[in-house]
């Protein structure tokens, strides 16, 4: 056969894919739908599991790559996960309104928007209705306290009386203080979030909330069910543990990418041409310092100052640095590899893991540096 030819049965081939694809999403719109009207949950990890184990095998009987298959099932379940996000389901009592203050900001849009494709009754405060508050809250089921960081606790001390039932909660990205000013403002059900993601994602599902205990936890259970049924991934921990946890998984990491941007700023540093030479892994580095400046300086001053132990966890990076530094100045293999060897020690068992969730990013970005359709 000539090669004209076989690329005419690759386009057939591809043109029936297309349509199969049509008819699946067609069919998840359905469930989507089905699960919507009985309150039940988006994304079901053993259902996943289950499936991407079941068309694994029959890859591997058939002589195909079965990481192939699962890469592009895995590709076509977040978009059927997407499409079904249209409308969500409920777990709560959607009659009950829902008050978001400091809801036209980034992420209190997003939380109002999702209370709302849930059929809730949605009330959006902030600082253009604020006297409108207290009227808002008389019969609210739940308040969301989605402000700036350095005015959480400020916000939460001037609230208004709200009903005994009302479940008081805010999504900032420090938990002890503003979980110590709900539990003196409300005598109710008080919980503290805190949503490991923007406000540019599409879906909840598999998105980590981070879950701080507060008081009344029965009260508010319905909030981690409704949470879950969105998709959302629940980790609890102590408010004290979490804003330890956060000082190496935001601050230091905000504060890193933020030096290596300033580094780059500052150098004779082309940045289309580093990306036009980049290797995946490199230009994968770039996209998250890329992705960093193309958000809100504040809130990654406010994540930063908020840290109680930054300045001294700098400190000691700024050693690790310099005695890096040393070693290089003074051609030191042995000392670069003993260092390495160390961390290596640290890493551990883990190491492979990351070694192999990372390949699949990178081949991710390495296909994604392919032409683009018109």
């Amino acid at each position: 056969m000539s090669i004209d030819e076989l690329r005419q049965q690759i386009d057939s081939i591809d043109q029936q894919l297309v349509e199969l694809l049509v008819a699946r999403s067609r069919v998840t719109a359905a469930i989507g739908a089905f699960k919507r009207e009985r309150g039940l949950a988006l994304y079901v990890p053993e259902r996943e599991s289950e499936l991407l184990g079941a068309r694994r095998e029959q890859a591997r009987a058939a002589g195909a790559d079965p990481d192939l298959v699962e890469d592009v099932l895995r590709r076509v379940m977040r978009g059927s996960y997407s499409s079904q996000e249209t409308s969500l389901p409920a777990v709560g009592d959607v009659r009950t309104p829902v008050v978001i203050i400091g809801g036209r900001g980034a992420m209190g849009r997003l939380m109002a928007s999702l209370f709302e494709r849930a059929g809730y009754v949605v009330r959006v405060i902030d600082v253009d209705n604020l006297d409108e508050l207290a009227a808002a809250v008389t019969d609210a089921g739940l308040v969301v306290v989605s402000v700036p960081i350095d005015r959480t606790a400020q916000v939460i001390a001037a609230l208004p009386k709200l009903p005994p039932d009302c479940v008081l909660c805010d999504i900032t990205s420090v938990k002890q203080i503003p979980l110590a000013a709900m539990l003196e403002a409300h005598a109710g059900p008080v919980v503290g979030l805190h949503p490991m993601f923007g406000p540019d994602v599409r879906s909840l599902v598999k998105q980590v909330i981070v879950v701080c205990p507060g008081r009344d936890a029965q009260r508010y259970d319905w909030l981690l069910r409704q949470l879950e049924a969105w998709g959302g991934l629940l980790r609890e921990e102590s408010p004290a543990a979490h804003d330890q946890a956060m000082q190496m998984i935001q601050a230091m990491r905000h504060f890193t990418t933020i030096a290596y941007g300033v580094f780059l700023s500052r150098q004779p540093a082309d940045l289309e041409q580093l990306l036009r030479l980049s290797s995946p892994i490199y230009r994968l580095e770039l996209a998250m310092v890329g992705r960093l400046f193309a958000q809100s300086p504040m809130l990654y001053t406010d994540i930063m100052l908020q840290a109680e132990h930054l300045p001294e966890l700098i400190s000691e990076y700024r050693h690790a640095l310099d005695e890096l530094l040393a070693l290089v100045r003074s051609d030191d293999r042995d000392g670069l590899i003993a260092r390495f060897r160390d961390v290596q020690g640290y890493f551990g068992e883990l190491a492979p893991r990351l070694l192999a969730e990372s390949a699949e990013l990178l081949r991710k970005m390495h296909d994604a540096q392919g032409p683009k359709a018109g």
